[in-house]
């Protein structure tokens, strides 16, 4: 017997790249059960699956690619309590991802921090990614 979170469970594409990842990869961006929102692993893609060429512009789009697919599940970064940040370090350091999370966090959800959970990694989906980034929110 399914639980009611399970029957009441809603999923998410966002549209533009999301429509492509779910016609080419068939998965969703992100999934609503009740109060709670799980988004996929967002990158610093556009609609293309272009990416910028500085790391600080990569990251930027990417939580711009998180708040867009928090926005179609019905929330938004006011509303993070968790993230996940998986990075590939090239010539750069964790001290320069550091720096442009720390910024888009404070921008983003002021004063709240959220739980976060960072992991350095050999490589991402896509094979141009430094940055990927998960979140889950409640509201």
């Amino acid at each position: 017997m399914k639980s009611l979170e399970a029957m009441m469970s809603q999923f998410f594409v966002t549209p533009g790249y999301g429509e492509t990842q779910l016609k080419n990869l068939h998965y969703s961006q992100a999934v609503r059960i009740g109060d709670r929102v799980e988004t996929s692993g967002q990158g610093g893609w556009d609609d293309d699956f272009e990416f910028p060429e500085s790391l600080e512009a990569e990251i930027v789009r990417a939580f711009d690619n998180v708040e867009r697919t928090l926005r179609e599940a019905g929330t938004s970064w006011a509303d993070v309590v968790h993230v996940n940040s998986y990075h590939v370090l090239g010539d750069d350091s964790f001290d320069d991802h550091n720096r442009v999370m720390v910024e888009q966090f404070r921008e983003r959800m002021g004063d709240r921090a959220p739980i976060w959970t960072e992991s350095g990694v050999t490589a991402l989906g896509h094979p141009k990614m430094r940055v990927e980034i998960r979140v889950t929110a409640v509201g």
